[in-house]
């Protein structure tokens, strides 16, 4: 794995663990992803110079607060500027569907 590779999936583990975030989104074409041996990480994409993750929220906290900390937790592990966008909120209901 390479350190890239690696990076994102730390990336994408941290941010999952935010309390509001349901899912990282791929994005409408699956174009925000890193690529990978046997796969790839959805949702997130990380640079030399910038990154960004793509989030579904949960609508039971404020969503920018999700933002925020999903932002800050990003640029802790990849240690570049990062921007994150919520593509699409959850209810809910929606949310104890996925399993969060």
């Amino acid at each position: 794995m390479t350190d890239a590779v690696a990076t994102a999936q730390l990336v994408a583990e941290a941010v999952a663990r935010i309390d509001g975030v349901v899912r990282l989104h791929g994005g409408t074409f699956g174009e925000v992803a890193t690529y990978r041996a046997g796969g790839r990480i959805a949702g997130v994409r990380i640079g030399e110079t910038e990154g960004e993750v793509h989030v579904v929220a949960g609508l039971h906290r404020n969503v920018r607060t999700v933002a925020e900390e999903a932002r800050a937790a990003a640029e802790r592990i990849a240690g570049v500027p990062v921007t994150v966008t919520v593509a699409d909120v959850a209810t809910d209901e929606e949310a104890a569907q996925e399993g969060t």
